[in-house]
């Protein structure tokens, strides 16, 4: 009869003690993604800022050439 309360406390302490380990990744991960989430949006906003600044490129490219053509 000892040995089955012993076992049992046992197995309650090991539960307790997984339970609150899993908790605590799991607290951990979260952070971690909203971190990771933050990053890809800062990276998805300057791909869209360079895209722009490139279409402004290729305007003020044509600008330029069609200018040079008038002067020429």
């Amino acid at each position: 009869m000892e040995s089955i309360v012993v076992a049992l406390i046992g197995g309650v302490v090991t539960l307790v003690g997984v339970l609150c380990s899993n908790s605590r990744n799991r607290a951990v991960m979260e952070i971690k993604i909203d971190l990771l989430s933050k990053r890809v949006e800062k990276h998805n906003n300057l791909i869209e800022r360079t895209y722009r600044l490139e279409q402004d490129v290729a305007v003020m490219k044509h600008d330029v050439k069609s200018l040079s053509e008038r002067t020429e």
